[in-house]
């Protein structure tokens, strides 16, 4: 780069002060594949393109003589050149005929279509004469005048025609929102991008003096501090007197709304530094509880969606919008002459009751929506504020300076030519679809469910009453097999034994004759699988009941058979030997506490407040308050437990406030 490129860029390039050694050199960057130099697509997908699609009988016609290029099936019409075909494609004839094609109706030709719009009073559209694209292009208000005397005429069926009515594109739909231009200072790779948002609807037609245009848009930088009349020393507003732009969001309860005047004013940094600033005429902010927290969304728009709400959030929120449009309008007024005077309107206005504030209709409303001013920013904004206003209009009047790889676009291009070329391969799913289960399997998976779930909740009879109503064997198998949980227990005899169900170990073995010597997935027999006592005799229980003739009981691992008199018996007696050990440790307890008593001098406690005999400590071994609390509170809630305390507190509160006033009786 040479060293006047590099003394360009070390300062950002304001757009109405650019150095006049760039403008004398400024260039309109030209696309890199020009439209004349576009790769020419296969006549097929022309063909198609010309006639909105194919035919069944016009592919007929064709199939062994293919239609040029340059040629449109749908109108029966050749032509020069690429560039005539578009503009016919373009045009009001190949429009209607697409029309009656969809509705099913007769093609025309082109002396019939003139004929039918010879009684109309507009002109014929200048499709064939501009292919600018522009949105007022007259063509659409022909077409939809002719289908609309043709549907009061020749048709029944009026619903259909809004169908067929063309619709109005947006303003610059389609246009890059940036206009990119080069220099010779600079490299060729390296451009210089200016908003297209900048320049005025009349600007933007003149597309070939883009940099004359840009260079009437230079103004003179304004004085730090403006000069003084002679006469009476009151500074002259040249500031009001150069092009200003109107800048304002809402949103959200927020509004920002800024006049900035277009010419550079340069000041002194605290270094001593010189910098550009931007001369804001007027500002102003609002904001306003508009907005429902955590819900989102205005209170307007919740009411017509759910009806008025009737909280006293919502009134505060309906006070604050109304008054909110208040004073944004009341600002508009204020500002009318600063408006009017501005070459261009910004505007961010989220939501149509935003909206609605800004451009009514209301009694003398400032803001228009048919204003040809008006644009909207042409990137991502965030919250309305003054300081976001600023960078919104430091963003637009800044130049950008980038950086492309020509070979890169170059070789992007080539690649696009070649896909278009070739014909579009069916695309293939990057991930193999399950296969949709057959009606089996569904109907297996929907019993493995309903048995898992009976098993893990122990309810016997619906178990049984299940397995009988669906004729399923005891040991049906869950499907599917492959999960981790069916392998260690496929059957539900396993799933029982594995939760510890000793019921519905019994009732499976006893009563479904469930087979116990079914192995899992691990080799392992279901009686491997339980993991208490209770359960494991369940299975000895069953042996004892079905007999040793019944199942190879050696290839189960069960034990020798028991009975449940037997099973019984022994519970009883290991109980009764566990309250024989815990009295015989209470005995030898009392009698160690009954030492340590003696030990200490041999106090007793006596009970009662007669005469009666006393009853020493250790002998007696009564419970302490404490442990008392405890027995009492066990088994309770916090909650419970709270408030017995809490009672008991109040008790004893009485108890202190009622002894002295017995004392004193």
């Amino acid at each position: 780069m040479s060293k006047a490129g590099e003394e360009l860029l070390k300062k950002p390039l304001y757009v109405f002060d650019l150095p006049h050694e760039l403008l004398v050199t400024l260039h309109l960057k030209q696309q890199s594949l020009p439209e004349s130099h576009a790769p020419e697509p296969p006549s097929s997908l022309l063909d198609d393109a010309a006639d909105g699609g194919p035919n069944p009988q016009d592919s007929k016609d064709t199939k062994d003589a293919k239609a040029p290029s340059t040629s449109c099936v749908l109108c029966s019409a050749r032509f020069p050149d690429l560039q005539e075909q578009r503009r016919h494609v373009k045009s009001d004839w190949h429009n209607y005929n697409l029309k009656q094609r969809l509705r099913g109706h007769k093609l025309v030709t082109e002396v019939e279509f003139d004929k039918l719009v010879e009684d109309l009073d507009e002109s014929l559209s200048g499709s064939d004469a501009s292919d600018s694209g522009d949105e007022d292009d007259p063509k659409e208000s022909t077409l939809t005048t002719l289908l609309k005397k043709q549907a009061k005429i020749g048709q029944s069926e009026s619903e259909g025609l809004d169908d067929f009515s063309p619709k109005k594109r947006k303003r610059g739909s389609g246009k890059p929102p940036l206009i990119w231009f080069s220099t010779p200072l600079l490299p060729t790779n390296t451009l210089l991008g200016v908003y297209r948002a900048l320049f005025t609807t009349t600007e933007q037609e003149k597309d070939a003096d883009r940099v004359k245009v840009l260079r009437s848009k230079q103004l003179t930088p304004a004085l730090s501090r403006p000069p003084t009349d002679a006469s009476n020393g009151v500074p002259l507003p040249s500031v009001m007197t150069s092009p200003q732009i109107f800048l304002c969001m809402v949103g959200g309860g927020h509004f920002a709304g800024m006049i900035v005047s277009l010419a550079p004013k340069y000041g002194k940094k605290p270094t001593g530094a010189e910098e550009r600033q931007a001369t804001v005429i007027a500002h102003k902010t609002f904001h306003r509880y508009t907005t429902r927290r955590k819900q989102g969304g205005a209170q307007s728009s919740n009411d017509s969606a759910k009806g008025a709400a009737h909280s006293a959030g919502a009134s505060i929120r309906r006070y604050n919008e109304a008054a909110l449009e208040s004073e944004i309008r009341s600002l508009l007024t204020e500002w009318k002459d600063f408006i009017d005077k501005s070459q261009l309107i910004f505007v961010r206005a989220t939501g149509s009751s935003n909206r609605r504030i800004l451009f009514g209709p209301y009694d003398g409303q400032v803001l228009r929506q048919n204003d040809a001013r008006n644009r909207g920013f042409p990137f991502s904004t965030r919250r309305a504020t003054q300081a976001e206003l600023m960078r919104s209009f430091i963003e637009l009047t800044r130049v950008k300076v980038e950086t492309v790889d020509e070979a890169a676009l170059a070789a992007a291009a080539a690649a696009a030519q070649a896909v278009s070329a070739t014909p579009k391969a069916v695309s293939t799913p990057s991930k193999p679809t399950a296969p949709k289960p057959s009606k089996e399997n569904e109907e297996v998976t929907l019993h493995t469910t309903q048995l898992q779930a009976l098993i893990r909740r122990s309810k016997v009879p619906a178990l049984l009453s299940y397995l009988t109503s669906n004729a399923l064997p005891a040991d049906f198998r869950f499907h599917p097999p492959s999960s981790q949980a069916n392998h260690h227990a496929p059957t539900p005899l396993h799933l029982a034994a594995s939760v510890n169900s000793p019921a519905v170990v019994l009732a499976l073995l006893v009563k479904a004759n469930a087979d116990p010597t079914t192995p899992n997935g691990e080799t392992k027999p279901a009686f491997a699988l339980a993991g208490d006592r209770a359960t494991r005799d369940a299975f000895r229980v069953a042996r004892s009941e079905l007999g040793e003739a019944k199942w190879d009981w050696s290839s189960t691992h069960i034990p020798s058979p028991l009975t449940k008199e037997e099973a019984q018996k022994r519970d009883m007696t290991e109980k009764a030997e566990a309250d024989n050990a815990e009295a015989e440790r209470r005995k030898m307890e009392a009698e160690r506490l009954k030492k340590v008593d003696e030990a200490r001098g041999g106090v007793t406690v006596k009970k009662g407040g007669g005469g009666g005999g006393g009853k020493a400590l250790g002998i007696a071994a009564e419970k302490t308050g404490a442990e008392k609390r405890e027995e009492e509170s066990r088994g309770l809630t916090p909650e419970m437990r709270m408030r017995l305390e809490r009672e008991r507190r109040a008790r004893a509160a009485e108890a202190r406030m009622k002894g002295p006033a017995g004392g004193g009786r």
